[in-house]
């Protein structure tokens, strides 16, 4: 297949070192744009992103000479000279809102990792494995939007890639109530030691927003397309806290939930062992094998051992068992940057393209 061109909005910080490491070498896109601020417009990738450079693999050779254009002044080109763009832009969300929209408009779908357009209700909010056609919602936002190719999509908050999708597979015997304590990694802040110091040896118990996104995006999720917008379910009833943790990289979370129904263990087991999403039935490039892996340890799945697991894009989980007030209660990880950012991104760019939307 021809590669799709391909750039990579906000392309200096964390996400968007981490797309430039995933797209790279893809086998299906090329990235032939980067854009940032204005203040690294006109510069070379490496100029810019050298001494800041988060990643533990090296800045891309491909990427190193290309020079950053300005990711609001330079739409009509960029928009121009690629297929589509994936977007991780640190910027205020009206104004990433009204960024996207006018990518969307110049004809340029946009594959988003903010949150700004999570819960517009015809933009789909996709994890690939879980609700891939929610995508069937583009040709109405297209209508809305004016557009013959323009549309965002966008992936759902970094903590939700661990507990959804084990949750997920289990809406058989009816998920009713969940509650969640997630421990983040200070990646999920764009953070590493060297630039947080005050978060060796110490855990900060909020992360302004992240409770109220872990309650509502799950609802969009589970929603279902009517009259032309997603219509959030009504339940699982989720509740959240989620607290800052001194990892480098890897959300982990602890896991409650009560069924309308409640499965047996072995039932559970076998639900996560054999389940699959679209992007396993079309072997996307990006897509793990299997997607939720179950140990059996006691002490396992742990955030260093086992974070990478498929390249960082399977979900680990674990410490199946009753609980006192609950069913039942687990833990489970995801690699933060991968499957729940940058990673989840790329696969879901894959879905959209095997579907055509991005023709």
């Amino acid at each position: 297949m021809v590669k799709k061109k391909v750039g990579i909005i906000g392309a200096t910080g964390m996400v968007g070192q981490r797309f430039a490491t995933l797209l790279a070498d893809h086998p299906w896109f090329e990235v032939v744009e980067l854009a940032a601020s204005p203040k690294s417009a006109g510069r070379t990738y490496e100029e810019v992103v050298s001494t800041r450079w988060a990643m533990s693999t090296p800045i891309p050779e491909k990427l190193k000479n290309m020079i950053i254009k300005d990711a609001s002044a330079d739409v009509d080109k960029i928009a121009n000279n690629v297929d589509f763009v994936f977007c991780a832009v640190d910027m205020k969300k009206d104004e990433i809102k009204a960024l996207e929209e006018l990518y969307a408009k110049h004809e340029c779908p946009v594959v988003s990792n903010n949150s700004a357009h999570r819960f517009t209700p015809d933009v789909p909010m996709i994890i690939p494995e879980i609700n891939a056609q929610h995508a069937e919602i583009i040709p109405f936002q297209r209508k809305r939007l004016g557009t013959k190719r323009g549309f965002i999509a966008v992936k759902s908050n970094c903590s939700l890639q661990s507990y959804v999708p084990a949750l997920y597979p289990l809406n058989k015997f009816g998920v009713k109530n969940v509650l969640v304590c997630t421990y983040q990694a200070i990646s999920g802040a764009g953070k590493t030691f060297d630039t947080w110091p005050e978060m060796v040896d110490n855990v900060i118990p909020y992360i302004g927003g992240e409770e109220e996104k872990s309650e509502k995006e799950p609802l969009k999720i589970w929603g279902h397309i009517e009259n032309g917008v997603i219509v959030n379910a009504s339940s699982p009833n989720f509740t959240a806290q989620c607290i800052r943790v001194p990892v480098s990289d890897g959300h982990l979370a602890a896991v409650f939930v009560e069924f309308e129904n409640k499965p047996s263990k072995d039932e559970v087991l076998e639900i996560w062992k054999v389940y699959k999403g679209r992007p396993q039935e079309l072997n996307l490039p990006s897509a793990p094998k299997q997607f939720l892996h179950y140990f059996h340890e006691d002490n396992m799945p742990q955030t260093k051992l086992h974070r990478d697991l498929e390249g960082g894009m399977a979900i680990s989980i674990g410490r199946l068992r009753e609980d006192t007030q609950y069913d039942y209660k687990f833990i489970c990880l995801s690699h933060n940057t991968l499957r729940g950012a940058a990673g989840g991104a790329v696969l879901m760019a894959e879905l959209l393209c095997a579907e055509g939307y991005l023709d």
